[in-house]
């Protein structure tokens, strides 16, 4: 199998890179700027109009038509949008372009729950009133084998002003709470969350006064949120409890779902311990990849097999 090399990414890595690919990683607001960098400087032959168009959409569409306000957009971003209108004069104008992709992104009439988060972890205004959201999210997580969704919106009124929303969803009120305490309390950066009205008991939801905090920004949080779950985990397996008390806890809640409680029982208190599956430090301290992410919170245990959640 071939491999695509280099790689050009504007997300901060993850995990370290295969020596043998090399790799460009710079944080601006869309990779078409740096895809379009590196075509300018090493093969300015293969940019025509097609492409042209290609990367200048992009850019406009990532960086929210270049709005400050918004948060996205580098003088880099910036820099090379502007070489692609002077080198091809008859792209489409910026606000008609990025409007038109703006409506076509957003169009998700014809997509179930279910499509919407597989496609993206942004939601619309109307996504919290759909008819059956809870129960479709409920089957989204036994589907997937999440144990919680955390779901990001963004909108923009009249004046293409961007607002955001967050949706903190999990049929277990432990890590819904917990989750949810954590985005609360955040200041790297501040999300400064209002909470308002969800019609599910399941769903809390948000209003995100701090417009500028991108899911890329809510990603560290999260990743933070983990890390200190997990030092509090270790913690508690080190607080002088005996090993039988231990060792009974692990089996509890470590080895396999335990068994179901009533349908109106919440699942029995454990210690931080029980939610996560073997010793965080039996092979050192996990990569927090994004990956990594996403597979420790589907890897939670869960007390009640139909009480499952995603994240």
């Amino acid at each position: 199998m071939e491999y695509l090399s280099p790689l050009i990414d504007h997300h901060q890595l993850e995990r370290a890179p295969s020596p043998s690919c090399p790799v460009t990683v710079e944080t601006v607001g869309s990779c078409a700027t740096l895809v379009a960098e590196r075509i300018a400087q090493t093969a300015p032959e293969v940019l025509d109009r097609q492409v042209a168009q290609l990367l200048y959409g992009a850019v406009l569409l990532d960086c929210v038509n270049m709005a400050p306000e918004a948060g996205k957009v580098t003088p880099k971003d910036s820099q090379y949008a502007a070489l692609l209108e002077a080198r091809f004069p008859d792209l489409p104008p910026r606000a008609a372009l990025f409007q038109a992709l703006q409506t076509a992104k957003f169009d998700v009439s014809g997509l179930s729950t279910e499509q919407m988060l597989l496609k993206d972890m942004y939601m619309t205004l109307a996504f919290l009133q759909r008819r059956g959201l809870q129960q479709e999210l409920c089957e989204f997580c036994h589907k997937h084998r999440f144990n919680l969704v955390v779901a990001m919106t963004i909108c923009f009124n009249e004046n293409n002003e961007p607002f955001r929303q967050l949706a903190v969803y999990s049929s277990s009120t432990l890590y819904r709470e917990e989750v949810s305490h954590a985005l609360e309390k955040a200041q790297n950066p501040c999300l400064n969350l209002s909470p308002m009205s969800s019609p599910y008991a399941d769903v809390k939801a948000y209003r995100q006064g701090n417009t500028l905090a991108s899911r890329k920004k809510l990603l560290p949080i999260v990743q933070a949120f983990l890390r200190d779950w997990e030092q509090r985990a270790a913690g508690s397996r080190g607080d002088g409890d005996s090993e039988d008390l231990e060792e009974e806890e692990l089996e509890d809640g470590l080895s396999g779902p335990a068994p179901s409680p009533g349908a109106d029982e919440e699942p029995r208190p454990r210690r931080y311990s029980a939610l996560v599956e073997g010793c965080p430090l039996d092979n050192g301290m996990p990569r927090l990849s994004a990956e990594a992410v996403r597979d420790k919170f589907s890897r939670m245990a869960t007390t009640d097999a139909g009480s499952q959640g995603a994240l």
